[in-house]
């Protein structure tokens, strides 16, 4: 019998791509983000290429009760959710002291609180199960402070600990989570957080595709954490030899916009 992927933030970017790479690899598909006509073209694409089955569900995960409600829609669809992929994220640049509050709150809403209720609320049925996998789109930002993007470094921060923890305390379930860590992207997420002017932003960058297709891998072996590509492997362990006043400076450095 086939398995089954929920990926949430299905519509585009990292989540669109690892839904595609579930599917070319066998698995049927639960999609969900809040444009349901983005889902709906996904979806028909992922049927027609592959023998998957594919449901969709709409969810605002920024907003409080749509985690669980999502859950409810699914398990009430007859969906065995055996894989969870909490992709969806977003973040935001800016002075703190500048930034929208509201934003803000609705990002830890998203990043950080429905990561973690999804996460509870899927786990406890894996665990009766004896088998299952959770994965937790993380960053790399999660390895140090981000000036200029304060609340999302501090939020992946949360996810990867988070998950390195669970992890731990899932050995010998059957279940396993991993905190996947790409760097900087190709994708939506670059416009949304208003990134495109920052220094961090203006050189070549590793396609959605190939983020995703590390992160199946990284599920698929049950690694508690994956960084995504060498150069971010080597930066992030750098990180950690280095004094934290340092690393700070050096990514907030990062983060300026061209010409500061």
């Amino acid at each position: 019998m086939k398995q089954t992927v929920l990926v949430t933030g299905a519509s585009s970017g990292i989540g669109l791509e690892i839904a595609r790479v579930f599917a070319q690899n066998g698995f049927n598909l639960v999609l969900s983000a809040r444009s349901k006509d983005k889902l709906d073209a996904l979806a028909g694409e992922l049927r027609t290429a592959t023998a998957s089955q594919v449901g969709v569900f709409t969810a605002d995960l920024s907003q409080p009760g749509e985690a669980r409600r999502l859950f409810e829609e699914v398990i009430a669809a007859g969906h065995q959710v055996d894989i969870l992929i909490n992709n969806a994220g977003v973040g935001l640049w800016g002075h703190f002291s500048e930034t929208s509050l509201d934003k803000e709150l609705a990002m830890l809403q998203l990043n950080i609180t429905s990561l973690t209720e999804l996460s509870k609320l899927f786990l406890r049925p894996m665990i009766q199960r004896g088998s299952g996998r959770i994965c937790n789109i993380a960053s790399t930002a999660a390895f140090q402070p981000g000036p200029l993007m304060a609340v999302y470094y501090a939020s992946k921060t949360y996810v990867l600990h988070f998950t390195e923890a669970l992890a731990n305390e899932l050995q010998g379930t059957g279940v396993t989570a991993t905190a996947v860590c790409p760097g900087p992207t190709e994708s939506d997420f670059v416009n949304k957080a208003d990134l495109g002017p920052s220094k961090l932003f203006r050189r070549s960058l590793p396609t959605a595709r190939s983020v995703a297709g590390q992160a199946y891998r990284a599920v698929m072996a049950g690694k508690p954490v994956h960084v995504c590509g060498l150069w971010n492997t080597v930066l992030v362990n750098l990180h950690r030899l280095t004094p934290r006043s340092f690393a700070t400076a050096v990514v907030r450095r990062m983060q300026e916009r061209v010409g500061n």
